[in-house]
């Protein structure tokens, strides 16, 4: 079987490092304040200080730390809700505004590798989205209508280029595009440094407050004042309800295969059964004689499932059956996706607050959503009219998505039932090593690690966000709410994703 995987280890992370800013150690003013170093926060921040606009970027991490080097980064105009429901839920307009939104994403993410000479492996390809051989392909023929009625240049054929294997007939995406993400993302940085940004990792927001004296708090107390405030954190960590009703939070898993370079030309391949995959090629850091094959798929809601081991196997079987090249799987990984129950992303002003601006429901597109975030908020912050906006805008009424919304947050009221119930096991003395489990003690749920030297870590198993009972992940040692997706540091709880601001409590608090 090869090279045991390397655990939860991004290709990006394998080929790459991540650049990690000092932390922020005194009050600051700006223009605008980021809060978030990804994708989104990046791409904005570079389109501000384009702008001329001051700009400070925080994060509690290192640049691209968050979901960004999880991703698989795909940059397309294929989008995973499919252009005939688009027009189902937004119209033929908002189908062609997102359109070209996205295309215009790949072509700015060009014309910025360009501008600042971003050695990123940036290249155009083409996609494929098929249909397993002896399955219907009523599902190619609405996509081509509806991808062609919207702009795109699709077309159908046969087979998909490939000889290895037959993947069935498929609808050809022309001039997509791929890169890596983390050299993209430590470009951008560089180039906003120059531009006069101000970046700092390490800097965790405790407080985001908009209104007449818009300001962000950290964790030391450091404070940033700005005129105006973009979060940009996957999901957002300043909302506590609204916009959490109108997504959710999924798990995806990915593996990267080794293979010999030149098996197989480049492009990007999804195929459309439940569940889906998507694949594509990276090339080794100074290794001409091998490439990666990228993998994804298996995914499940964040927190509500325990299958993991077993998702992983079902990507390699998936994998070594269309592959036979595979020479070894030497990285797995996985991310969260935000899949808004409309299929767009939520780009512009927050509800209800003023001089504050979210970017969140990337829908597993989240490299060109990200980008589109820049270009849009860039707009709104300058004045500017952009046609996107309302297809975008967080305060959208998702009339349409009315079954969709009901069912997803009927699944998060259901999840609540976990305050009752007795736990994974009736003792912490049952965990072994390496390993976590809710217990009840009394009316309480307590969330208990156990670390390899034997001692225990217990924390309140309740979510800070909105108080569901979260879930034990034993393949990436962390634990999961499953109600909107927030996750927590196995030692002392800290937050891993929002949308919950502050950790854990200690179980002795």
């Amino acid at each position: 079987m090869g090279t045991p995987a390397r655990e939860h280890v991004s290709v990006w992370l394998a080929t790459a490092g991540l650049l990690e800013p000092s932390a922020l150690a005194t009050n600051e003013e700006a223009d605008v304040c980021i809060v978030g170093a990804g994708i989104a926060g990046m791409t904005t921040a570079y389109m501000l200080a384009l702008d001329g606009r001051s700009v400070v970027v925080i994060d509690d991490g290192a640049i691209g730390s968050g979901e960004t080097h999880h991703t698989t980064a795909h940059l397309t105009n294929a989008l995973d809700d499919r252009y005939f429901e688009l027009e189902r839920l937004h119209g033929a307009r908002g189908a062609k505004l997102a359109a070209r939104s996205h295309t215009a994403a790949v072509d700015t993410i060009e014309e910025i590798v360009g501008r600042e000479n971003i050695g990123c492996d940036f290249e155009r390809v083409d996609g494929f989205l098929f249909v397993p051989p002896g399955e219907s392909t009523d599902i190619l023929s609405r996509e081509l209508a509806a991808a062609q009625r919207a702009g795109i240049d699709v077309e159908y054929v046969e087979h998909v280029p490939l000889e290895f294997y037959d993947f069935g007939p498929a609808v050809r995406f022309r001039r997509q595009g791929q890169f890596h993400a983390i050299k993209y993302l430590n470009g951008l940085a560089t180039a906003v440094t120059r531009l006069g940004g101000r970046i700092y990792g390490k800097t965790h927001a405790r407080h985001i407050e908009g209104g007449t004296q818009p300001r962000v708090e950290t964790t030391s107390g450091v404070q940033i004042r700005a005129s105006e405030i973009v979060v940009a954190t996957n999901t957002p960590v300043n909302d506590r309800v609204t916009i959490h009703t109108k997504q959710a939070p999924y798990r995806t898993y990915v593996i990267a295969a080794r293979l010999p370079a030149g098996s197989m030309p480049h492009m990007l391949l999804w195929d459309t059964p439940d569940p889906y995959h998507y694949v594509r090629l990276q090339a080794a850091n100074g290794n001409r004689s091998h490439e990666f094959l990228i993998v994804g798929g298996e995914d499940h809601k964040t927190g509500q499932a325990d299958d993991f081991d077993e998702r992983f196997a079902a990507l390699e079987e998936w994998t070594r059956e269309r592959f036979p090249m595979v020479e070894d799987i030497p990285l797995r990984w996985s991310g969260q996706v935000m899949e808004p129950v409309d299929g767009m992303a939520f780009i512009g002003r927050n509800p209800g607050e003023q001089h504050v601006y979210i970017a969140t429901g990337d829908s597993g597109n989240g490299m060109t959503h990200g980008t589109v975030a820049g270009l849009l908020l860039s707009d709104l912050l300058a004045g500017r009219e952009n046609e996107w906006a309302t297809l975008y805008d967080p305060s959208r009424k998702s009339l349409r998505a009315g079954v969709e919304f009901a069912r997803e947050n009927l699944n998060v009221a259901g999840q609540y039932a976990d305050h009752v119930t007795p736990g994974d096991v009736k003792r912490v003395e049952e965990i072994p090593p390496g390993d976590g489990a809710i217990v009840r003690r009394g009316f309480r749920q307590i969330a208990a690690y156990r670390d390899e030297s034997g001692s225990l870590h217990e924390h309140s198993a309740v979510c800070t966000h909105l108080g569901c009972i979260v879930a034990w992940n034993a393949t990436e040692q962390s634990w999961d709410c499953p109600c909107h997706g927030s996750r927590y540091d196995k030692l002392d709880g800290h937050v891993l994703n929002g949308p919950a601001i502050v950790g854990l409590t200690p179980a002795d608090k």
